[in-house]
C-alpha cells in the first residue's frame, strides 16, 4: 500500500469522520493490547500517530503503544487542545497514577497535571469533544511526510 501516514484513534465516532488525509490510513484502535500492531512490520516505515483522550487512561494506552511502535508520536494530546476545549472537560472514573515511561517530557507534564489533578480532579477531554475545525488545522499544519519531528523523550 502506498502508505506514509497512519493516524491510530480510540473512538469510533473519530475513526468513522475522520477527514481524507493523502497516502494516510486511519486505523480504530478500540483501547489497549497492540500484540498485532507489534506484529505489523510495515508500520515501522510509516509515521505513526495515536490520537486518544486527553486522560490518564489515553496516555497509559499510548505508553503501551510505544512498547510495539516506540516511534509513534501523539496527535492532539496536548495541552494547548487541552485548555482550548475547557467546555468539554468531563471526569474520569478511574484514573491511572503510575508512572509511565514511554512518555515525551509535553506528554508527560499533561499526565501529571492529569493524575495529580492539578487542572481539576479526574480531568478528562474525549477525543469525539474536540472540534473537527481544530482537527483539520492540526491536519493541516502538520509537516510532508518523510519529515519527521522527534520530540525528546
Amino acid at each position: 500500500m502506498p502508505i506514509e501516514r497512519v493516524f491510530i484513534v480510540e473512538n469510533e465516532t473519530n475513526f468513522l469522520a475522520f477527514p481524507a488525509v493523502a497516502r494516510a490510513l486511519v486505523v480504530f484502535g478500540a483501547g489497549y493490547g497492540w500484540e498485532a500492531v507489534g506484529r505489523a512490520t510495515w508500520l515501522q516505515r510509516c509515521q505513526t500517530f495515536h490520537w486518544g483522550d486527553i486522560d490518564t487512561h489515553g496516555f497509559a494506552i499510548l505508553d503501551q503503544l510505544r512498547g510495539y511502535l516506540p516511534n509513534v508520536a501523539s496527535f492532539l494530546m496536548d495541552r494547548e487542545t487541552l485548555l482550548a476545549h475547557h467546555a468539554h472537560w468531563g471526569e474520569e472514573p478511574d484514573p491511572v497514577r503510575q508512572a509511565l515511561p514511554r512518555l515525551t517530557n509535553e506528554e508527560r507534564l499533561v499526565y501529571d497535571d492529569l493524575r495529580f489533578g492539578r487542572l481539576s480532579p479526574r480531568l478528562r477531554l474525549e477525543q469525539e469533544r474536540i472540534g473537527y475545525r481544530w482537527l483539520l488545522a492540526r491536519l493541516a499544519a502538520m509537516p510532508a511526510p518523510g519529515v519527521i519531528r522527534q520530540a525528546s523523550r
